[in-house]
């Protein structure tokens, strides 16, 4: 098969637009202001714009069909014909019917979402059953391959791999207790090979197949499973050139089995499992493909070694039958373009590379690895900042810093004090963010609004929410958090040690975009952060007002962390701020302290073999900063949109007296997962799916409800919605609120 090296490349990139562009479209279209025609055309212009950078760039090969208007998994379920029948059946535009899918419509529940391995990604998990026909409908990837080489650049179609794709669906409701979806693979991958085959017809050199899902332990049966799909597609008679695309971590024993298949390429990313370098010479069958080097990090902001990435590649010269260069992963996890970032700290700009910088890193990389290395300088930028402080705390750390009284010493106090009756109702601490709210916190930031002007109306709109949820019933109240951009960021803002952009956006789900803080440093905590607007809150009701904060293992997951130390070590940093935090909530009069872990489960490693000391860190950091909490204080923790049975050990060891989930969209499952290990603390499963704009019904929520005292006691059994209200908006908010607080009073009768 002729065709063209592939030398350097990345395996993805950003699609939201620098500027959110399709984050405001996509919206505008849901909200009625835009129609598909309009929605289609800022689609079609951030393609070519993503395609023409990358192509001026000078990357040798660039990928293309990385663009989804809300998630690749959902698109690869689009194109062959695996949407399921609930969709179908609401008679609605292709279109609509996708937003469907993602979103629920008219009563009909999303897709479940859960995270993707272990990033802040969110996918949508396909449902599939025995009648599932895969069926090659959509052109997604064919279009945009064409559309790009009208403009004169010839793309790598990117598509999730045949078995990935299998092993992160689900079962639906309607499959037998036998079915697994891998028993559909032979299926699935026939219509992969008409795909390969309509891209070739369509004049595509290479395809790339991404298959992440062998980064984690698989079994026997699963890597046959691997053979045998790939064995099939590189003996197809008309394809294109296949570069098979492992990420995450180390392929492990999926290795050797791409490096046999009749395949021309495979990525290995040698960020993550580094040690993997130590592997390729052995593969004979690596030595007539191509290997493609991921050794710039896709998903951290520092810059690379490439001084020592070029010098792992030339270790790699001879075992292989051509070596390319490559982002250890895609793009789509970091922020665009660090030039955007104009006050940002000249000396942690130094160590940075955002999407646009690490493209120009990979090609820099190829270039060199072509000649002589010259064009690679030696290493610059600055060193994190040390406090002694911090360091001398965390040297004085002991067992007792980590442990509180029993819990039934805890909860009889605590019944005492907050006398809360069974099935008590709250929310997860967040309120929707009304335009009020945003263009006053963005007069604070432009310097039209002053601090006193700011504070004026945040404590309005804390006053409103807390009147708002005094009126529809609510037993725990919140502030609603106005005066926070987003729950990681917000506290970043105001401990030393984290750095802040502008304009670093990432794709959560959809068209949720976060702007992850940047830890360059040691992190302390200069003054109280949560405390004025708390103890404000708690002083304009009789009823008990939750203090919020995040924990953290989730401050760490939804930042970009230094990597000069272990993960542990700065999880510590940060615990010890929050502990400080809650001793001030405390000595406030805050009765109920809430230190939400939703990336507990997202950094649990992919393989096994390493997630004991994660969790052991993990939970030893939530602990370090909740146990300083008093007996009588109820510590509360939430977690949600993840595989929880993988942690459930771990959810036990927070020792956290309430423990708050996702579990509207699964239908309560994780309780089986809390009553498979006698889980005998206060639990509040999720009755309310935020990420749907649908309002359940007081039905709905009372079966849920019902459902979950099968498992929990009426006691220890909180109602809550899944997760916080702010993406959402008052029109929903306010009649979900009163149907739960309705069909709690119901079920308690």
């Amino acid at each position: 098969m002729n065709t063209p090296a592939i030398g350097s490349t990345v395996l993805g990139y950003p699609r939201i637009g620098p500027r959110r562009e399709l984050k405001r479209a996509v919206e505008a279209y849901w909200a009625g202001r835009l129609d598909a025609d309009a929605l289609a055309v800022v689609a079609r212009d951030l393609r070519a714009d993503t395609w023409r950078e990358l192509a001026a760039a000078g990357l040798d090969s660039v990928p293309g069909n990385t663009f989804s208007f809300y998630d690749h998994v959902l698109d690869t379920a689009v194109l062959f014909d695996a949407v399921p029948r609930r969709f179908r059946d609401l008679g609605l535009s292709p279109v609509d019917t996708y937003f469907a899918a993602a979103r629920g419509r008219d009563g009909v529940p999303p897709l479940e979402l859960t995270k993707w391995f272990d990033t802040n990604y969110h996918y949508l998990v396909p449902e599939l059953d025995p009648s599932t026909r895969f069926a090659l409908t959509g052109d997604k990837p064919i279009a945009e391959f064409r559309e790009a080489l009208d403009l004169g650049v010839t793309t790598r179609p990117v598509l999730l791999g045949p078995v990935t794709f299998l092993l992160l669906a689900k079962a639906s409701a309607a499959a037998p207790a036998d079915f697994t979806p891998l028993d559909l693979l032979d299926r699935l991958v026939d219509r992969y090979v008409d795909l390969l085959s309509a891209l070739a017809d369509a004049g595509a050199p290479w395809v790339q197949l991404d298959e992440p899902a062998f980064a984690a332990d698989r079994t026997e049966a699963e890597l046959a499973a691997l053979r045998r799909a790939y064995t099939r597609l590189g003996e197809a008679t008309a394809r294109p050139a296949i570069l098979v695309a492992g990420y995450f971590g180390d392929l492990g024993d999926a290795l050797p089995v791409l490096a046999d298949a009749p395949v021309e390429a495979v990525a290995v990313d040698l960020v993550t499992a580094p040690a993997s370098v130590n592997r390729i010479p052995t593969l004979l069958g690596l030595r007539d493909k191509t290997l493609v080097a991921g050794l710039v990090d896709g998903r951290n902001v520092w810059r690379a070694d490439l001084r020592g990435a070029l010098s792992t590649a030339a270790t790699l010269l001879g075992s292989v039958g051509e070596l390319a260069v490559s982002t250890s992963c895609s793009l789509l996890h970091v922020p665009y373009d660090l030039d955007a970032e104009t006050d940002l700290d000249p000396a942690v700009v130094a160590r940075l590379a955002f999407a646009r910088q690490k493209v120009a890193e990979v090609v820099l990389l190829g270039t060199a690895l072509r000649r002589d290395g010259t064009e690679i300088g030696s290493a610059t930028g600055g060193t994190p900042s040390v406090d002694a402080g911090v360091r001398a705390r965390i040297a004085e750390l002991g067992p007792e810093h980590r442990t509180r009284a029993p819990y039934a010493e805890r909860a009889a106090v605590q019944r005492t004090r907050l006398a809360l009756p069974p099935l008590a109702t709250t929310t997860i601490g967040s309120f929707p963010q009304t335009g009020e709210v945003r263009k006053a916190r963005a007069g604070l930031r432009d310097g039209t609004l002053d601090e006193a002007g700011y504070a004026e109306r945040m404590r309005a709109e804390i006053e409103r929410v807390v009147r708002l949820q005094e009126e529809i019933g609510l037993d725990v109240l919140v502030h609603g958090e106005p005066e926070r951009n987003d729950m990681v960021q917000y506290f970043a803002e105001h401990l030393d040690g984290f750095a802040s952009t502008n304009l670093g956006w990432v794709q959560s789900y959809g068209s949720r975009c976060v702007r992850p803080p940047i830890i360059h440093g040691d992190v302390s905590r200069p003054e109280p952060i949560t405390v004025g607007w708390s103890s404000y809150a708690q002083s304009l009701t009789g009823k008990p007002v939750k203090g919020m904060l995040t924990g953290p293992v989730t401050i760490l997951a939804w930042s970009f962390v230094r990597d000069d130390q272990p993960l542990a070590a700065t999880a510590e940093q940060v615990a010890l701020a929050l502990r400080d935090e809650i001793r001030d909530l405390e000595e406030a009069g805050i009765g109920i302290v809430q230190v939400d872990e939703p990336a507990l489960r997202e950094l649990l490693p992919l393989r096994a073999e390493q997630r004991e000391d994660y969790l052991d860190w993990a939970v030893g950091s939530f602990r370090l900063a909740t146990a300083g909490a008093a007996t009588a204080t109820q510590v509360h923790t939430h977690l949600c949109y993840s595989e929880f049975g993988d942690v459930i050990d771990a959810i036990d060891g927070l020792d956290a007296d309430v423990t708050t989930i996702e579990a509207a969209r699964s239908r309560m499952e994780v309780l089986d997962d809390l009553r498979s290990i006698g889980f005998g603390r206060a639990v509040g499963p999720g009755v309310y799916d935020i990420h749907s704009p649908t309002v359940p019904t007081e039905d709905e929520v009372v079966d849920l409800l019902r459902a979950a005292l099968d498992a929990v006691p009426g006691e220890l059994l909180w109602v809550n919605p899944d997760c916080g209200l702010k993406t959402r908006g008052y029109a929903e908010v306010e009649p979900a609120l009163r149907t739960l607080v309705a069909a709690a009073h119901r079920v308690r009768g």
